[in-house]
């Protein structure tokens, strides 16, 4: 199941994927911004950013 998020206007700013268990973030462009793996979301390089999901936190 895919999530799109879009802007006030109706833009697409970022796309959720769920790829098994792990949910992945990607930008506008198609770029990774970080993943989420049920319990610590990560971001792009694999740097711990907070413990839940945060992966709106990663859209720039």
């Amino acid at each position: 199941m895919n999530q799109i998020l879009k802007d006030a206007y109706g833009r697409k700013i970022a796309e959720i994927r769920q790829e098994g268990t792990r949910q992945t973030i990607y930008d506008a462009y198609g770029r990774k911004l970080g993943e989420f793996d049920g319990r610590i979301t990560k971001d792009a390089y694999g740097r711990k950013v907070g413990e839940g999901n945060l992966l709106a936190a990663l859209i720039r």
